[in-house]
């Protein structure tokens, strides 16, 4: 893979600056907000990451409903943004699901 990406499941604003100590640049967050109690805000994460020196973008949606708006707008994000990545949901496989969508299509550049 020539892309410089990881996946995982919901991070914390308190994990950001280690996020990125370890190296990365950007943040994808493919999970809405209120999905379940105590969850992280997109805007506490988001605060974080500008704090670090991040890029950020929330493409969200619900687990069954990914469509090709999101696929797009991921894509579109993804070929601008500063590897390597990281893109995040509940468990990672929401994002894991976009990603190879977005590279089933031949929307991602190498």
């Amino acid at each position: 893979m020539s892309h410089q990406v990881s996946f995982t499941g919901q991070i914390t604003p308190d994990q950001v600056p280690m996020i990125a100590e370890n190296g990365f640049k950007t943040i994808i967050n493919n999970r809405p907000d209120g999905e379940e109690p105590n969850q992280p805000t997109s805007a506490e994460i988001e605060a974080a990451a500008k704090e670090a020196g991040l890029a950020y973008k929330e493409i969200s949606f619900a687990g069954n409903e990914l469509n090709q708006t999101h696929v797009e707008a991921f894509a579109d994000f993804f070929n601008q943004a500063e590897q390597p990545m990281l893109i995040f949901c509940r468990t990672g496989n929401r994002s894991n699901g976009i990603y190879a969508a977005a590279k089933q299509m031949d929307l991602l550049d190498d």
